[in-house]
């Protein structure tokens, strides 16, 4: 079944689309305004440590179910299964986390289409074409329905290729210029009048914050929404992954990745903000807190462009490649998750499945564009406010309680076999038995009751 599957052919590429999927428009825009809107480098260490103690093993705990399966979440959690109730518990958290990831794809699509959009206004200013930057860069529904449908096309034709020719490929190319354009963009903003007031927002810490309940909760909270946990995605990039593979290692990787570029993003947004500032552009909302979320990008920053001159065409040039990279890479994992079980649970072929599965979140998306202020709200609040931590829940209790200890320990051992002597394994069942449950659990009463 695994080369029927598929296999990624490397560790680098793995790596690159396990990495590309973690890091999304969330991070680049939503984790440098948390950091700054709680306490500056108290929430940056806050994340930091919540990333590495709780989100690391849940991620682990999805890469070892995946490789030990092979299968998609469905097919996974029931391999797992000892029983008629944790069989019935599969089903539902399987099929959950495909329909959670496809409305989550579905409104992704729709900023990942204004990311277009503000990327070929780019190329419309520097060709004077005026009435077409008007209308790329204005909120209409025709313009967003449009390139949500090309952004969506765009994933499809990555995901039809399978996964050494699609997933593996395309990450392994569009990763490495995100982090390039990444550092390019920190130099150039930092040179900039009003970047060291956002490097002090971001770094300089309030300690009086760091163990506010609400900032705990916040970390937690990002922290496993950046690494992609809850929906089967690393789940299926696991079962991508070689027996060989020392997963523990491979995983540390992945979070190092994700967290360094989040933190890097932080290096980029939070001057960029305040150079906007000096510039006189708005940055906090009518609440004083800083603007966030697509605001940030379809408002704040294109005006600070435009206080840049001649120059400010190209920096946004840059700036939205590497937010279309960035939502590409994340699109293209999410549209996996219910592909991979169409193919594998009915026998279809890949590009049909794509096809079909593609053609289905289009049309949700167009449903949320064409009543957007009622639905947009509503699927972004229901999906990654309430499904993801109650699912990333049941993957912890999945790993720590149904399956055999030993089961664990001998999936890992294939690619790291010292790996029961290591420090990993002493700390790691316990954690992924009691802890993360328990700080999942507290995540989903928060948002429930606070």
């Amino acid at each position: 079944m695994a080369a029927a599957r598929g296999e990624f052919s490397s560790r680098f590429g793995f790596l690159m689309a396990a990495s590309g999927s973690a890091v999304g428009l969330g991070n680049i825009w939503g984790f440098p305004t948390n950091a700054a809107s709680n306490g500056g480098a108290a929430f940056l260490f806050m994340y930091l440590f919540m990333a590495f103690t709780l989100a690391y093993p849940a991620l682990m705990a999805e890469l070892i179910i995946g490789r030990h399966t092979r299968s998609n979440a469905v097919g996974a959690l029931r391999q797992l299964s000892r029983g008629p109730l944790t069989k019935k518990l599969a089903n539902f958290v399987g099929f959950a986390g495909i329909v959670t990831v496809s409305l989550i794809l579905s409104f992704y699509a729709i900023v990942s289409g204004w990311m277009l959009a503000w990327l070929l206004n780019s190329f419309a200013t520097m060709a004077g074409m005026e009435s077409a930057s008007t209308w790329l860069t204005s909120d209409g529904e025709t313009r967003n329905a449009i390139f949500s449908i090309i952004f969506m096309l765009l994933t499809v034709v990555v995901i039809s290729a399978g996964v050494r020719d699609g997933i593996e490929k395309w990450a392994s190319r569009l990763m490495p210029a995100l982090i390039i354009i990444l550092f390019m963009l920190i130099v150039y903003v930092l040179t900039l009048e009003g970047a060291m007031d956002g490097l002090r927002a971001y770094l300089v810490p309030d300690f009086s914050r760091a163990l506010q309940p609400g900032l705990i909760i916040s970390a937690l909270g990002q922290a496993f929404f950046s690494l992609s946990l809850g929906v089967g995605t690393m789940l299926i990039y696991g079962s991508y992954l070689s027996s060989k593979e020392n997963l523990p290692a491979v995983g540390t990787l992945v979070a190092l990745l994700d967290t360094g570029i989040a933190f890097l993003a932080g290096l980029l947004i939070l001057p960029s903000m305040y150079v906007a500032l000096a510039n006189g552009v708005e940055i906090f909302d009518a609440s004083g807190a800083l603007v966030a979320g697509p605001g940030l990008i379809v408002a704040v920053l294109p005006a600070l462009f435009e206080t840049m001159g001649s120059a400010g065409v190209f920096v946004a040039l840059a700036f939205f490649i590497l937010m279309t990279i960035a939502s590409l890479t994340s699109s293209i994992s999410m549209l996996e998750v219910p592909v991979a079980y169409v193919v594998e649970t009915f026998d279809t072929g890949r590009r049909k499945a794509t096809l079909l599965i593609g053609g289905m979140v289009t049309i949700i998306c167009l449903v949320i564009v064409f009543n957007f202020n009622s639905l947009f709200d509503l699927v972004v609040n229901a999906t990654t406010e309430f499904s993801q931590p109650l699912l990333g829940l049941f993957f912890a209790v999945f790993v720590g309680w149904v399956w055999n200890r030993n089961g664990v320990l001998q999936e890992i051992q294939k690619g790291s076999p010292e790996v029961e002597h290591s420090f990993f394994w002493k700390v790691w069942p316990f954690y992924i038995r009691f802890v993360c449950p328990i700080a999942i659990l507290a995540v989903y009463i928060q948002i429930i009751f606070f």
